[in-house]
């Protein structure tokens, strides 16, 4: 037994120096045969050849399966046991966005879509030899999957919903487009995050944006009291549209951005430093008055800066109006932001899309991961008794109020 343990010991050093693929396939199949054989052990009672009363079964030879594997595809001798079935765990079905992933690399590689990306991990996945009959048959499986996804019922009311969109490269008409993805996220009145729905379009126009609200509502998403999203114009009008009683809250650092850029470069340190003065008041009438004297005295050097300032008031401060200690994540669109990021750098690694439903299949796989982990999380993202306080009138977040300003 000693010298079994050295010379795996040895075999795995020289697996671990090695960067051929050939010899890492290899050393793959010998450390997935090995476990198999200790998850057998374990299941039966009894070792190879190992004569004990704690024996439940035996083996009985062994069937083929080809397992795919980030060095290629990997053949492995499944040990099959009488009375009973043998699985092994090593063999459960990958992560849905891994299969996203791959399902994306692979029709890319096979509609011709020859980047050095996709090439390159075509050949670290080893699927030189893909059909697109398999191409076609993974795909069908995870549309499935994500349509599922997309089309779920929108259970209970979600006072708070965040709109953003972010941008991918996608092969359209033989032309490669920029098409923005678009996401909506939930808090339910019990205080849990959801993905509510994502969309991909050509632009984030008004029709645009109507259509994937209009399709939210379709699937039950009601209650909502606040919008936190950019100012798009086309999305503004949208809400108002299908989102009726809705406040809107203009994105904050979309706004100072905005802000910023109509003031010398020289002088936005100040003046941001003077705008945030505002949005450190402790309520929604004290940050208004504050905002009127910091209008004014923008309004002598810098008339652009103190007119957007008035004119957008109520959209910057409309977070105000909800219980204190949730106004820190209601004024932008930064959770959102997050959530893009991370779409973003799991989807840099196909670079150019070969079709739009290939996007979704994965942007939509990449959501319903995060949306099971926000499922099963103990954290919730408000807590259930501030949730409770949104309709209360000393909260400033009454349906009243909130039916004034929108």
């Amino acid at each position: 037994m000693a010298n079994n343990r050295m010379d795996f010991s040895s075999f795995v050093s020289k697996l671990l120096a090695e960067e051929d693929t050939d010899v890492l396939r290899e050393g793959v199949r010998v450390l997935a045969q090995a476990l198999m054989d200790a998850e057998v052990s374990t299941q039966i009672g009894a070792e190879r050849y190992e004569r004990t009363d704690a024996r439940t079964a035996r083996r009985n030879g062994y069937r083929t399966r080809r397992w795919d594997t980030r060095v290629g595809t990997v053949e492995l001798q499944v040990p099959k046991v009488v009375p009973g079935s043998y699985f092994p765990s090593l063999l459960e079905p990958r992560r849905r966005v891994e299969r996203a992933l791959h399902a994306v690399v692979c029709e890319a590689y096979v509609k011709g879509i020859s980047t050095r990306k996709v090439d390159d991990l075509v050949r670290a996945l080893g699927m030189d030899g893909i059909s697109r009959s398999e191409v076609s048959r993974i795909c069908k499986e995870l549309d499935r999957e994500v349509e599922a996804f997309l089309s779920r019922p929108i259970d209970g009311e979600h006072p708070y919903v965040w709109l953003d969109a972010t941008f991918h490269k996608v092969r359209e008409a033989g032309r490669v487009i920029s098409m923005a993805t678009v996401v909506a996220v939930g808090v339910n009145t019990e205080g849990w995050r959801q993905v509510l729905g994502i969309a991909a379009g050509p632009s984030e126009d008004h029709a645009f944006w109507t259509a994937f609200l209009r399709s939210l509502v379709r699937r039950g998403l009601k209650g909502v009291a606040l919008v936190v999203s950019d100012a798009h114009e086309g999305l503004k009008q949208a809400i108002a549209k299908v989102l009726h009683g809705a406040t809107w809250q203009r994105c904050r650092v979309h706004f100072m951005r905005n802000l910023l850029a109509t003031v010398p470069k020289s002088a936005s340190g100040a003046v941001a430093a003077i705008v945030r003065t505002i949005f450190a008041q402790p309520d929604h009438s004290s940050a208004m008055a504050q905002l009127h004297r910091v209008a004014e005295g923008l309004r002598p050097r810098f008339a652009d800066a103190a007119e957007l300032l008035e004119s957008a008031a109520e959209d910057v401060l409309a977070h105000f109006h909800f219980p204190e200690e949730h106004r820190r994540r209601l004024h932008s669109t930064n959770p959102l932001e997050r959530l893009h990021r991370e779409v973003k750098r799991r989807t840099s690694v196909v670079g150019i899309f070969p079709d739009r439903t290939s996007l979704l299949r994965l942007a939509g796989m990449l959501l319903a991961e995060q949306d099971d982990e926000w499922a099963v999380s103990d954290r919730r993202y408000f807590t259930f008794e501030s949730m409770a306080r949104i309709n209360e009138p000393e909260g400033g977040g009454t349906r009243e109020l909130l039916a004034a300003i929108a």
